[in-house]
């Protein structure tokens, strides 16, 4: 029942910061954020979005590896251009991910080590991301206090929060002491994961190298982004934002990626001393890009769902014809005719063949 609340409002509480931007804002940023467009741009996002999708199907190949599934790296791209394409378009920005997750476990025959797979490929790149955003707040402590100001909430929805928070750890306290074999069980299987999918000494290095790559290509598209959008700040000016824009993305309260994103940076951009305008079609043209870098997936989706249609089916079988039953019985008695005058026996008849 839970899981039901929330899959409806997280996406109805995306749409609240869209509706609000747009009441307060209007639609000027929106529209710019088309009317700046252009070939040249989108074909460099398409050309970043290539790059990062290529290490980030890597990164998976190597997670799969340590968890001893075979992930070749074309089919590995393939299904990350289409799980990118579903998470761009549908709500919560993950389903496309679970899909990749169960297909690649339906593939291999174990579907639980198919989603540990890429949850530790997600894991890794959230890790990067949140270690190099800690450094950014760190360096820039004014930031970091903006961003508590913004999220600060009244002191009885933080009681409520807290009250939540302690039911919460109540309920998952009474499940350990339950059932404390199965959380043992769990807890060893994720550790033994995170040892052999992202630890062990020949998948480290790779991970690291392909997550700092994958970051890399996401703040550039955002530079790319506002640089579309008509910003001429300088570099080291907008890389905190668009660092901190990315930690915000991760919040899974979304419409196919557009929400706390929009929010943020319309926020922060007037905090800088820009415009808020400015912000919020810098972050719509940055969501327009990754729809174009993921439009790949369009085609890998269409190609399968065509050979699915096009699959022969199987031919229904031939039905055998019933073995003739073979008698088990013992063989007739001959039949004696005798005279009925006299007892003289007239012909003996032998029985017929079986």
């Amino acid at each position: 029942m839970m899981q039901k609340i929330l899959s409806w409002v997280k996406p109805v509480a995306g749409a609240a910061i869209i509706a609000l931007l747009f009441w307060r804002l209007g639609s000027v940023a929106f529209l710019d954020s088309l009317r700046v467009l252009t070939w040249p741009t989108l074909l460099a996002a398409a050309g970043i979005g290539l790059l990062t999708t290529v290490f980030s199907a890597w990164r998976w190949c190597l997670t799969a590896r340590g968890l001893g599934i075979r992930l070749p790296l074309r089919g590995a791209i393939a299904d990350y251009y289409q799980a990118l394409f579903l998470n761009a378009t549908l709500p919560g920005g993950l389903l496309g991910d679970v899909d990749r997750a169960v297909r690649n476990g339906r593939d291999t025959g174990d579907v639980g080590r198919g989603v540990r797979a890429v949850v530790l490929e997600r894991t890794a790149g959230q890790i990067m991301l949140f270690a190099v955003g800690a450094g950014v707040l760190i360096a820039h402590p004014g930031l970091a206090l903006a961003v508590a100001d913004m999220v600060s909430v009244s002191p009885a929805v933080l009681a409520a929060i807290a009250t939540v928070a302690a039911l919460a750890c109540g309920f998952v306290a009474i499940k350990l002491r339950r059932n404390p074999g199965r959380v043992h069980r769990a807890w060893r299987t994720a550790t033994g994961d995170i040892r052999q999918g992202l630890l062990a000494r020949r998948n480290w290095p790779g991970i690291l190298l392909a997550s700092a790559i994958v970051l890399g290509g996401h703040i550039a598209t955002f530079l790319l982004a506002a640089r579309a959008a008509g910003s001429v700040a300088p570099a080291r000016t907008l890389l905190p934002l668009l660092v901190t824009a990315l930690l915000v993305m991760v919040l899974p309260v979304s419409i196919g990626g557009f929400g706390p994103r929009e929010g943020f940076l319309a926020w922060a951009f007037a905090t800088a001393g820009f415009s808020a305008t400015q912000g919020l079609t810098v972050a719509v043209v940055y969501g327009l890009f990754a729809l174009v870098a993921s439009l790949p997936g369009v085609v890998v989706l269409a190609i399968r769902l065509v050979a699915r249609h096009r699959a022969p089916e199987p031919a229904a079988p031939v039905p055998t014809p019933a073995p003739t039953p073979v008698s088990t019985s013992a063989p007739a008695e001959p039949l004696i005719v005798t005279d009925v005058a006299t007892p003289r026996t007239l012909k003996t008849l032998e029985p017929a063949a079986v």
